[in-house]
């Protein structure tokens, strides 16, 4: 038996390939088919299975997509109730046969219909994807379908992860969500593991109660992406293909009103000019997790780049979050300019030079990393907004007068929240690269 790992960093997923003896089996497709189309073929096995685990909350799947392109058979939880054509997932009910067995665990609590897929070889345990239940270093969190649910999924998950504990310790684990998924409940560590590793370090396993668990699951988690209210109802309803199209080169008189400009390009040249209005992202594998947290959804976007990046890379991330009305390329800010319009700039500055600043009476310091980030430590009587709130209105602390220094972890959420800032008339300084974590060290080597 053998398995390999797509992972989708961005979002913190994996997918997985299992082969056996010829026959294929893949588990939570994302919906960019065609790199798991291309090892298919690669391997020259036949698909029998597309396995999906769960009503996915954070990304549009591929598995009915996929499933149809192969020939193979799409299943899903039996309680999914989903519009389309699959063969239902019924508890313990064996798929497969000929060597490789599917035994499908009922396993809610990060979604109610939620199942865990063990695998069996001649008769002996292998391993299981966990999907969204048990995780390494972690379990998937039970809020994604409503704060009044949230309890009773909790306690639902505590008796998932304990079933699956249960499994052979040597059993592998071959979770869905990972590190960087807003879907883990706290910091997952690495992709796989097996139970045996859990049993001994997985924190979700030392609970002796469900309400333990329940209150430890549900207190302090962070927030998560707008889209993600979004993703379910389309993968309920039939996720359609990823449209395929090659990003058109566009220039700036080419939009229409409501485009919404994501420049990708480099901070440091977001900084030395951009397009007022327009959203500074980086380019990164985060590029469409933030853009789709901070636009409305499936807005039409246009992407400002340099010719060297990789735009249909980007345009691939949107698609897998349900933004399917990316227009397009624009190469540089010069025809902006050449069109009569104007850039806007920032100044940008060090952790180091913030430490220095800090003290000031006309310095404010305007902290946008995550809650957890910000009780983990933070600067004395800095204004606090985590960046996505910035969209539904500044913090009334904010002072016109002062001199507004923006700050995150890194820089990169900084740089996106000049936006919001530059649309108040504010004229920000952003810190970077760097942020508060380097900014504090650098205040304790001095004092």
């Amino acid at each position: 038996m053998e398995i390999s790992t797509f992972r989708t960093d961005g979002l913190g997923d994996s997918t997985y390939l299992l082969i056996h003896d010829g026959v294929g089996v893949v588990v939570d497709p994302q919906r960019d088919v065609e790199r798991f189309e291309q090892a298919i073929a690669g391997s020259g096995i036949e698909l029998c299975y597309v396995l999906e685990t769960h009503i996915h909350n954070d990304y549009v799947s591929g598995g009915r997509e996929l499933a149809r392109r192969t020939g193979a058979q799409l299943v899903l939880p039996a309680a999914a109730g989903v519009a389309f054509d699959h063969l239902p997932a019924f508890h313990t009910e064996d798929l497969g046969g000929d060597g490789l067995v599917i035994r499908p665990l009922h396993t809610p609590g990060h979604t109610a219909e939620h199942m865990s897929y063990l695998i069996l070889v001649d008769g002996a345990v292998r391993a299981v994807f966990s999907g969204g239940s048990l995780l390494v270093g972690s379990a998937g969190r039970s809020d994604l379908l409503g704060d009044a649910r949230a309890e009773q999924l909790a306690r639902l998950q505590y008796l998932s992860v304990r079933r699956l504990a249960e499994l052979p310790d040597e059993t592998a684990l071959y979770p869905t969500h990972g590190e960087g998924s807003f879907c883990t409940a706290s910091g997952a560590g690495r992709h796989t593991s097996t139970i045996g590793v859990e049993k001994l370090t997985n924190p979700v396993l030392a609970y002796e109660s469900a309400d333990a668990f329940a209150a430890g699951q549900l207190g302090g988690l962070q927030p998560f992406p707008s889209y993600y209210a979004h993703m379910g109802p389309i993968n309920l309803l039939g996720p359609e293909p990823l449209p395929r199209q090659h990003m058109r080169e566009l220039e700036f008189s080419d939009l229409p009103p409501g485009a919404n400009l994501v420049d990708i390009r480099p901070r440091s040249e977001y900084a030395a000019g951009h397009v007022p209005g327009s959203l500074g992202l980086e380019l990164s594998d985060q590029v469409a997790v933030w853009a789709g947290w901070l636009l409305p959804f499936n807005s039409p976007v246009a992407l400002v780049a340099n010719r060297d990046q990789d735009v249909d890379d980007v345009s691939r991330q949107f698609g897998r979050i349900g933004f399917d009305k990316v227009l397009g390329a624009i190469y540089g800010v010069e025809g902006w300019v050449v069109a009569g319009g104007s850039l806007v700039s920032c100044r940008t500055r060090t952790p180091a030079e913030l430490a220095s600043a800090v003290d000031h009476p006309c310095v404010q310091v305007l902290d946008v990393r995550s809650p957890g980030e910000w009780e983990e430590g933070h600067i004395e009587n800095s204004v606090y907004s985590y960046l996505p709130d910035l969209g539904d209105g500044l913090p009334e602390e904010l002072d016109g007068s002062k001199d507004l220094w923006v700050a995150c972890g890194s820089g990169y959420r900084a740089t996106a929240a000049v936006r919001f800032l530059e649309s108040a008339d504010l004229e920000p300084v952003v810190v970077t690269p760097g942020g508060i974590p380097d900014t504090l060290e650098a205040m304790a080597a001095r004092s």
